[in-house]
């Protein structure tokens, strides 16, 4: 180093001295270099070491005769300089780069036989302590340390590892071995076969909230597509990947377990894994809930109430449906036809129209759907709440009458059961035939119909008697199936009482039945022409709709009867309806009473509805208006202004039997009065 130092140094001074001289005319450079030869060699470089090693004096000797010999010539070139330099300095850095491996090497080989001396040294006292044979003696043995108990889980793991060794080899011998010839008892199928485990995750679920009433679409995408219902908050979210809004807020709110509405499978996220536990099947029977036969069959007599998850009591069927706006009057027909027992256990069993095969595009498989959840909701044994929410159902009824009934204003419910009635048919692929479809087989009947054109006013009784010789004034009789009776109320009294006060006008339902006797004339107006028609019933349906025709529209205002009919609400007999050749073959005419819609308050703020029904499991009558259920006394039902009624036919006993249970009651009233 201090070589390298000295000769740098000589090296630079020459350098300046080199560079001064080509500044200097040539007549003052001899001077320079004579006054050089002259100085002592101290002021040209700093004086060497002391003892130098013969290698290094022949290198500066050689350094010096080079200057020398540029002196003689008169330049210096410095890029020769600048590149001997750089030879300098990579021999330099390699002379470095030699000296650090052979250190690194005498380290190395000094760390190992250190090692092997402790390693020595260990087993030494290893053999020391297991009492190996030394001069002779044995010393005491020390019994070997237990085996490593394994958890399952390293079990699990060297069992795969031997199956994937056993597979590779049978690979290799040129063996087939393909994913199902596994045996049963591998554990990599029962992996494949239950991918799921259970989920710490689970006491954060709240049933409180859950509800699924409503359509099912995401809350933020609003699509319908893939959605999952959240279990801690109840919100519907879309997806399960890692850039789905499920997702996105299992990692917002911390919410981890989430429902698939379509497959009903629990899922934890963000980690996306099933959850299998048998605690959770109470949810999926409240979003999807199913019924067998036998439980079918045992509705009608379920006589006990049941309690739901918020601690409220119901009996099944006897549900209060959420009014959203003004839907009111859908809530009345859908609670009546709940209790209709064929339609209900028909569409209890989702198998029975699932596989109805409808045209693409087809709206009207959608409302068989809708109502077939809302009917097993209705009658779920095993609900969180005591009311059902008929949002998917009326959005259905929405798209299907393209927009005629609205759950946002008020409507007709005749019109409604009428178009219901209908549409329910038509989804269900059903024919002009009788058993085409459910609704026909429990509510289609059928009449004759006798009709006759009426003269003009104004005409003379010659041109009368011209007119009835005509083909179109002869009667014609045509029979014509039906799926509801409608009654005429009558006109209300224009006048008061002579307490100044309204008259409330009462008539007999026997008396409004007269309108199908085969002899009582209705008058029916057109635009020019006038028409009279008698009615008989030639087949009676298995459950009787009567519709009482309280409305009447005109140009200005629509009109509400207020007529009370009085009716027994049993053993009403239709036996005088029937047509004289068809009496002999009906063996059953009577008919007894299972729901009654009442229509309240004025036809200009559009009322309100509600409705009585019978349950069939304890005999007794529960008025229902919309969430508000409470059960009444059969005498209040006669009370209040019936819109339509569903009566169901007594096939029990027949009308004679009837007749018999009638009479000791009537003669107990004439003594008693």
């Amino acid at each position: 180093l201090e070589f390298d130092v000295v000769s740098r140094m000589t090296s630079d001074s020459r350098e300046a001295s080199a560079a001064v001289e080509e500044r200097l005319p040539e007549e003052d450079r001899g001077a320079a270099r004579k006054r050089e030869r002259d100085e002592p060699r101290e002021n040209k470089s700093p004086s060497p070491p002391a003892k130098q090693p013969r290698k290094e004096e022949k290198e500066k000797d050689k350094d010096r005769k080079r200057d020398e010999k540029d002196r003689k010539s008169g330049r210096k070139d410095k890029k020769d300089d600048k590149e001997r330099e750089k030879e300098k300095d990579k021999k330099r850095s390699e002379k470095d780069k030699d000296r650090k491996d052979k250190d690194r090497k005498r380290r190395s080989r000094s760390r190992s036989t250190d090692r092997k001396e402790k390693k020595k040294d260990r087993k030494e006292r290893d053999d020391h302590a297991n009492g190996d044979v030394e001069d002779g003696e044995v010393k005491e043995e020390v019994p070997p340390p237990p085996p490593k108990i394994l958890t399952e889980r390293e079990k699990t793991r060297l069992k795969i590892m031997e199956e994937m060794k056993v597979r590779e080899e049978a690979e290799e011998a040129g063996a087939e071995v393909a994913v199902g010839d596994d045996p049963v008892w591998c554990i990599t199928k029962a992996q494949e076969e239950q991918p799921s485990r259970h989920c710490p995750y689970l006491d954060t679920i709240d049933r409180t909230v859950l509800d699924f009433d409503f359509e099912k679409l995401c809350s933020i995408s609003l699509s319908h597509l893939n959605v999952y219902a959240c279990m801690v908050c109840g919100k519907y979210f879309q997806g399960r990947g890692t850039n789905t809004h499920a997702y996105t807020h299992s990692l917002d709110t911390d919410h981890r377990v989430f429902l698939n509405l379509q497959t009903l499978k629990f899922f934890c996220l963000p980690d996306n894994y099933e959850v299998v536990d048998p605690s959770l099947d109470d949810i999926k029977y409240v979003l999807k809930p199913h019924f067998s036969d036998q439980l079918i069959k045992s509705l009608n007599g379920w006589s006990r109430a049941v309690r739901a998850y918020d601690d409220s009591t119901y009996y099944p069927g006897v549900v209060g449906l959420n009014n959203i706006k003004e839907n009111d009057y859908e809530n009345a027909i859908l609670h009546a036809f709940s209790h209709v027992t064929p339609l209900r256990d028909y569409f209890l069993k989702e198998d029975n129209y699932a596989s109805i095969k409808r045209p693409p595009g087809d709206k009207l498989q959608e409302l068989t759907r809708r109502f077939g959840e809302l009917i097993r909701k209705l009658w779920n044994t095993k609900a969180f709440k005591a009311h059902v929410s008929p949002h998917e159902m009326l959005q259905a009824i929405v798209l299907c009458s393209e927009k005629k009934f609205q759950f946002t204003k008020q409507g007709d419910a005749a019109e409604f059961m009428n178009f219901l009635l209908n549409t329910l048919h038509q989804a269900l692929n059903g024919t002009a035939k009788t058993n085409s479809s459910i609704v026909y087989k429990t509510f289609r009947g059928r009449m004759r119909v006798f009709t006759r054109k009426v003269p003009p006013v104004d005409a003379s009784e010659d041109q009368r008697r011209m007119l009835m010789q005509l083909p179109e004034y002869q009667e014609e009789t045509k029979e014509q199936p039906f799926l509801f009776l409608s009654l005429d109320l009558p006109a209300a009294p224009l006048y008061r009482d002579e307490l100044m006060q309204n008259i409330i006008p009462q008539v007999p339902l026997h008396v409004l039945l007269q309108k199908f006797n085969g002899q009582t004339e209705k008058e029916y107006k057109t635009y020019n022409e006038n028409f009279l028609k008698r009615f008989e019933l030639l087949a009676l349906p298995q459950y009787l709709i009567i519709s009482y025709k309280r409305f009447h529209k005109n140009q200005w205002f629509v009109e509400k009867n207020p007529t009370i009919v009085n009716f027994p609400i049993s053993n009403v007999d239709l036996y005088e309806c029937v047509a004289e050749d068809k009496k002999a073959s009906l063996k059953y005419t009577t008919y007894d009473l299972l729901a009654n819609i009442i229509h309240d308050g004025p036809p200009e703020t559009g009322g309100r509805y509600r409705t009585q029904i019978l349950h069939a499991g304890t005999w007794k009558w529960f008025e229902m208006e919309d969430l508000h259920v409470k059960d009444i006394l059969p005498q209040m039902i006669t009370l209040a202004e019936s819109y339509i009624q569903i009566w169901k036919l007594n096939t029990e006993k027949t009308r004679e039997q009837r007749m018999e249970e009638i009479a000791p009651e009537s003669e107990l009233n004439i003594i008693a009065n």
